[in-house]
């Protein structure tokens, strides 16, 4: 008898793993949007820049081509700040829906354009439900996952927006521009399904509003019946916690607060300037610009699959390795390869005879970037956001970082086809590189490492 109730105890924990792992599912099918949307523009501008492929009466400019890349962080930018205010007031699911419905209509434009306002609708749009989409995936994985698979469930959402990126570097250059808003749109009516059928409200939400109720089913269902205690005493005692208000002004009055500010700032935009929004919104132009043997559309495809590759891997050196050491290594070994790469802007410019046997040298040298990058500065920084802020202020202050440093991305993209035409690939690629090499030294003398260390410890060391 007791092998049996053993039995149908396993039984009942494996189906609300299952559970678990199918709304995570319907949520991550909004990750290959975002992912869909970040590396939209790197199939689609050349489409826009050819009168036969473009569905507007004339092609885009180069200045244009720079808007319809950066204003995807217009936004990107406000949308954490939506989902920040609302998920509170109506909940975690309706914050998924809205976000899931901005990208439909998103796409809807993109199947109906006719001039380039739209175009530039599109992308603000779609900025805005990627802002709105990442958060509230963050916010409510995090509060359904059990502990033991929530650090798998919380990672798999920035390895499927990747997968969302290579997606559209695979099929963009094979169909028409309307076709990819067809596809982009079919997905974003399964995720926005998904969410209206299988997704459950967050505990946590009910838990804020006092209705233990429906926390606790949420939780049972999940398989989590022993967090239910945990979870309403966490609410109760946050009851009794500061204003909002008050939550904002210690960001900047607090020292440990205002130090995770600058060094999660910092690291974010040293992202930014290292080069890798430009390089994924403008993948095809760049190897086109560089004339090299690899046809582009294949360069951009491999490069989408070492993305892929090096982010299923980061998680495991980040845990066996520490934080500063990787980022350390990665943020070096980014700085050579985008040298590498101006080096042969510069032999291109000056028309060198060499250029005809290193034309492989452009691709190479992006996928050891990304590759790297993807390795340790591209999520070390995402996972030190989490860490550093004091408990009541790490969703505000994590959000204020964030934006801070898209914007970085904003200016960066704007400016990328202006900074081609002003210094040449070769400057450009060298002061990403140096980027690089600056956010090396801001690493080894300012930012800690956390590996091993609880949230309060962080906390002590900051200050």
């Amino acid at each position: 008898m007791e092998e049996r109730k053993y039995d149908y105890s396993a039984l009942k924990m494996d189906n609300s793993i299952r559970k678990q792992l199918l709304i995570i599912t319907c949520i991550n099918i909004g990750q290959i949007i975002v992912g869909w949307s970040v590396g939209w523009t790197a199939p689609i501008i050349p489409k826009l820049q050819d009168l036969e492929t473009s569905p507007l009466p004339e092609v885009v400019t180069d200045l244009q081509a720079s808007w319809i890349g950066s204003l995807l962080y217009i936004g990107s930018v406000v949308g954490p700040y939506v989902t920040s205010i609302l998920s509170n007031m109506i909940g975690r699911k309706p914050c998924l829906i809205i976000g899931g419905v901005l990208n439909v209509i998103a796409y809807i434009l993109v199947v109906s354009t006719n001039n380039i306002a739209m175009i530039y609708a599109v992308r603000v749009v779609s900025g805005l439900g990627m802002g709105i989409t990442i958060v509230s995936n963050i916010v409510y994985v995090g509060e359904i996952a059990s502990t033991h698979i929530r650090g798998i469930l919380l990672t798999s959402t920035s390895i499927i927006g990747i997968t969302g990126t290579l997606l559209v570097y695979a099929i963009g250059p094979f169909v028409s521009y309307v076709m990819t808003g067809y596809i982009a749109l079919a997905i974003c009516l399964i995720h926005l399904l998904g969410i209206i059928l299988v997704v459950p409200e967050s505990p946590v939400y009910y838990a804020m509003k006092d209705n233990d109720t429906k926390a606790a089913k949420i939780l049972n269902m999940l398989g989590r019946s022993k967090d239910i205690e945990k979870v309403a005493d966490t609410f109760a005692k946050r009851g009794e916690s500061s204003s909002k208000i008050m939550d904002w002004v210690e960001i900047f009055t607090i020292k440990s607060n205002r130090k995770s500010l600058l060094i999660t700032f910092l690291l974010g935009a040293f992202q930014q300037t290292s080069g890798v929004a430009v390089v994924l919104f403008f993948a095809t132009t760049i190897f086109q610009l560089a004339g090299s043997t690899i046809k582009p559309d294949l360069a951009t495809i491999i490069i989408g699959v070492t993305r892929l590759l090096s982010s299923l891997i980061a998680p495991l050196l980040v845990e066996s390795k520490g934080r500063r050491i990787l980022l350390l290594i990665s943020m070096a070994a980014c700085a050579c390869s985008l040298s590498i790469l101006g080096v042969y802007f510069y032999l291109d410019r000056i028309e060198s005879p060499a250029l005809g046997s290193i034309g492989w040298l452009p691709l190479v040298s992006l996928i050891v970037y990304f590759f790297c990058y993807e390795a340790g500065f591209g999520t070390i920084p995402n996972a030190i956001v989490g860490e550093m802020f004091r408990a009541n202020v790490r969703a505000n202050g994590s959000a204020l970082a964030i934006t801070m440093t898209w914007l970085v991305g904003f200016g960066l993209t704007t400016s990328f086809t202006t900074m081609l035409d002003a210094l040449g690939g070769d400057v450009t690629f060298w002061l990403f590189g140096s980027s690089c090499i600056v956010a090396f030294l801001f690493t080894y003398f300012f930012v800690p490492e956390t590996k091993g260390k609880t949230l309060h410890e962080i906390q002590e060391m900051m200050s």
